[in-house]
């Protein structure tokens, strides 16, 4: 998902060209001239970049799903979301598709192992989420609901997204797996190296994200109540693994 990451984009898709022959599905949401230019010269100098332009902003959630639809739509089993900003590692990319080749019907999910470079209040914050994503999934599994580096199967994910309205914005990552979870689906989680570099373009805002995640977690609890059987099911089986 790309939305005005014109400076960081072309490095993110070199590392990412670097450790995978695989197609890289670019979702460019409705970002500004200088952005959908460099996109489109990426789309151009690289074999096997698919570039899906959507005629206005939709979200993070709202590209995720647009990129996800798309793979499903080539014939890939799996899609692999990475952010465009520069954060992640992607040295870790094989270390995610190994777990996905071992675990298929499983979401690889990335557990952040910040730097110094983090922002105190965004690292501090995401703990309050933790607590309520515990709640809503009466379970401490979920080690990180945020991270955006993940691997969803293809066809269980679309499937979800079928049946349950998930988060267009910032409430894409938290919504999508608590969800997961409590449809009884499991998880893989792997820990994963998170920078903040200096010249990043976060668009998470402070208050509308924050409100924004707050409804969702009201939402999440809700359906928590109603999928509490399933979830204890699968803890008294063993099968939540």
């Amino acid at each position: 998902p790309v939305y005005n990451h014109a400076a960081s984009i072309p490095a993110t898709v070199r590392k990412i060209r670097a450790q995978t022959p695989a197609s890289i599905i670019i979702i460019n949401d409705g970002s500004d001239e200088n952005c959908t230019t460099v996109l489109r010269k990426l789309a151009n100098d690289y074999t096997h970049i698919n570039l899906v332009e959507l005629p206005k902003n939709s979200g993070k959630g709202g590209a995720v799903k647009e990129g996800l639809k798309q793979a499903k739509h080539l014939g890939f089993s799996h899609g692999l979301q990475f952010d465009a900003d520069g954060q992640h590692d992607a040295n870790d990319i094989p270390k995610f598709v190994e777990a996905a080749r071992h675990n298929l019907s499983l979401m690889i999910v990335g557990t952040p192992e910040y730097d110094e470079s983090v922002p105190k209040v965004r690292y501090f914050g995401r703990y309050l989420t933790h607590v309520w994503v515990w709640i809503n999934t009466l379970s401490f599994e979920i080690r990180d609901s945020m991270c955006g580096f993940r691997i969803y199967p293809t066809d269980l994910t679309v499937d979800l997204m079928e049946r349950v309205i998930i988060g267009d914005r910032m409430d894409f990552d938290i919504d999508i797996i608590v969800r997961w979870f409590q449809m009884g689906r499991g998880i893989k989680q792997i820990p994963t190296r998170i920078e903040y570099p200096d010249d990043g373009v976060s668009h998470f805002r402070m208050w509308r994200d924050n409100i924004l995640i707050s409804r969702l977690h009201a939402k999440l609890f809700l359906s928590m109540l109603l999928s509490a059987p399933i979830i204890f099911w699968k803890k008294l089986n063993g099968t939540n693994k």
